[in-house]
């Protein structure tokens, strides 16, 4: 999540987009078990004991604030946007909720 955050930064420093530092960034998830364990940091199970713990980092960046994890239903997750074929009424929908504009339309 870590690269994620980050990610998002350097695009937007790419594109000559002021970054917005005073928001933790909003990461929409349907998996309730995938939140407990940002939530909770390392959930040691039977499916994740060969999972090294640096790689559940995603807990202090929730614990710290630079990223804000959100439950939403598996019909309105807004990353199907860039997963999955959608209907045209269905795209425009989730890129109005990302907020996403085409560049020339902010100058």
């Amino acid at each position: 999540m870590r690269v994620a955050a980050t990610m998002i930064q350097h695009i937007q420093n790419e594109c000559g987009i002021k970054p917005i530092t005073c928001r933790p960034t909003v990461i929409y998830e349907d998996n309730t078990t995938c939140i407990a364990q940002i939530k909770e940091g390392y959930i040691k199970g039977d499916r994740t004991k060969h999972i090294s713990p640096k790689f559940f980092s995603t807990h202090d960046l929730e614990k710290d604030g630079t990223i804000n994890i959100q439950q939403i239903r598996s019909s309105e997750n807004p990353a199907d946007l860039f997963t999955k074929s959608l209907p045209p009424k269905k795209f425009t929908e989730l890129v109005q909720k990302i907020g996403m504009h085409r560049l020339q339309n902010l100058c």
